[in-house]
């Protein structure tokens, strides 16, 4: 089975980094002409189609254009006509607004026929391993006809568990396959990880804004959130979390250190480092979420909070499914020192997990597929999330801001302060377009002009159309056409 560093990273993705490497060190700069296909061609000793592909593969991500009869030229950086949002800094304070009847909306507008996918947090089903996973499947079908005749008790699946702690190796995690607890979807693993370190009444810390997922389930258990002011790419303040932990007595702090749900930021090891030993030196559990870390961008794996443990204090969560078969439900959890009382509580909560989709999921992590998936997977969805970006940026109103993310396929579009996105969701249902309104991602009903997108599905005229239309409704709310549905 080849090591995560043996899946190469495609020749002309190699190219295309190194130009933007010395586009960020002023070596080339807005304005500088790019050499020919032909002369970068000799120059690097690869082939003409190569050196296009690493050139067309930075005009989408808009570092460079083309001038017709000219060739390629440097572009004025993204970052430098568009702002990311603002880091805004509030007092830290408990609070309990509740956003469910909304967040009820967006689900099930996200199912409505013909929806432009701009809403759900989901991939592109175009570009998952269906054919694969099918292969698998019957041949599993085949090899263990009763396969789920009976239960599979947690832990869970024992081929499964032991690539789960392979891949870990990647992330700087060293976890023995009988700590990983198998659970149903990511989600699970997140209940469960908050019953085992707190009770009703709690105080839970969380990065602000976060996912409205995380926050619903920490408000149907009775506990308290209380939101920490978060920096748009580099993360919650340690300094006001440490404030709200002596203030507040938190019971545990919930964060996303890669691939952050709505942000898509992925942290420095030194902020992770940091924050593993805040939390453990006031013994706060540290619940890590890493649904998307398997989406960063970089050239290898990002490290995790987890990694810099040293008294079992991470509860660390994530999801084999989410990028190959969300259907599968499949999450897991590594717990440290609360995992016998995690086991405990699994049993007593769905006592297990479906067994085909763990063997499945084990038998296509054991092939080596995943890995030479996940490169082609990384790169669609960084061109994706430059493509919306641009058309965010061309079709928006003036003032809007862009977050640049690191990570995964999520977007977070901060709009002008009159622009109200509950208002522009509703518009945008009656148009038959997904999107997820701010407010949903906080429990101060805060970030009201604000909106998450998602860039899962492979670009289009149907994606591009229905942005132009979010953005001329966005105009319409700013000129008070609109009227309040809340």
């Amino acid at each position: 089975m080849p090591p995560l560093a043996a899946v190469k990273t495609p020749l002309y993705l190699k190219l295309a980094r190194s130009l933007e490497e010395q586009m960020s060190r002023g070596v080339l700069r807005p304005g500088d002409r790019l050499p020919s296909v032909r002369a970068f061609s000799r120059q690097q000793r690869v082939s003409i189609s190569t050196v296009l592909e690493a050139y067309i593969w930075l005009e989408n991500r808009g570092a460079i254009e083309s001038r017709p009869k000219s060739g390629f030229f440097v572009r004025v950086p993204f970052a430098k006509t568009v702002p990311e949002p603002r880091f805004q800094t509030p007092a830290p304070r408990p609070a309990s607004f509740s956003a469910s009847a909304i967040v009820r909306e967006v689900i099930r507008s996200a199912d409505r026929p013909g929806n432009v996918p701009l809403g759900s947090a989901l991939p592109d089903p175009q570009l998952m391993p269906n054919a694969k996973l099918n292969q698998i499947l019957r041949r599993i079908i085949r090899r263990y006809p009763m396969h789920s005749a009976e239960y599979t008790f947690p832990p869970g699946a024992e081929g499964l568990r032991r690539q789960i702690a392979r891949r870990a190796l990647g992330f700087g995690c060293s976890l023995a396959p009988s700590e990983i607890l198998v659970t149903s979807g990511a989600m699970e693993a997140l209940n469960l990880a908050l019953r085992a370190v707190a009770r009703a009444g709690d105080v839970i810390a969380v990065e602000s804004p976060t996912y409205f997922g995380g926050l619903d389930a920490i408000q149907s258990l009775g506990m308290r959130v209380i939101e920490i002011p978060t920096h748009p790419s580099e993360g919650m303040s340690l300094d006001l979390l440490e404030n709200a932990i002596r203030k507040h007595r938190v019971k545990a702090c919930v964060t996303i250190s890669n691939g952050h749900n709505p942000l898509g930021y992925v942290l420095s090891d030194d902020y992770k480092k940091a924050l593993a030993e805040l939390t453990a030196k006031h013994d706060v559990a540290l619940i890590e979420d890493n649904l998307y870390g398997d989406l960063a961008y970089g050239p290898r794996p990002p490290k995790l909070a987890k990694s810099f443990d040293q008294k079992g204090n991470v509860l660390l969560c994530a999801s084999i499914s989410k990028v190959i078969s969300p259907g599968f439900r499949l999450g897991w959890i590594h717990a440290g020192r609360y995992q016998e009382e995690l086991e405990q509580l699994k049993l007593k909560t769905t006592v297990a997990t479906a067994t085909l989709p763990q063997l499945v999921a084990g038998e296509y992590l054991e092939s080596g597929g995943f890995d030479r998936y996940l490169v082609r997977l990384r790169i669609a969805f960084a061109e994706q999330v430059r493509m919306v970006s641009q058309a965010v940026a061309k079709y928006f109103p003036e003032g809007t801001r862009i977050t640049r993310p690191a990570a995964g396929y999520l977007l977070w579009v901060e709009l002008p302060k009159k622009i109200d996105s509950l208002k522009l969701f509703r518009m945008a249902v009656d148009a038959n377009i997904g999107m997820v309104p701010g407010p949903i991602f906080s429990t101060t009903g805060r970030f009201g002009n604000c909106l998450r997108l998602s860039c899962g599905y492979r670009w289009s005229d149907t994606i591009d159309r229905a942005l132009v239309t979010l953005g001329r409704a966005c105009d319409e709310i700013a000129r008070g056409g609109v009227r309040s549905q809340a």
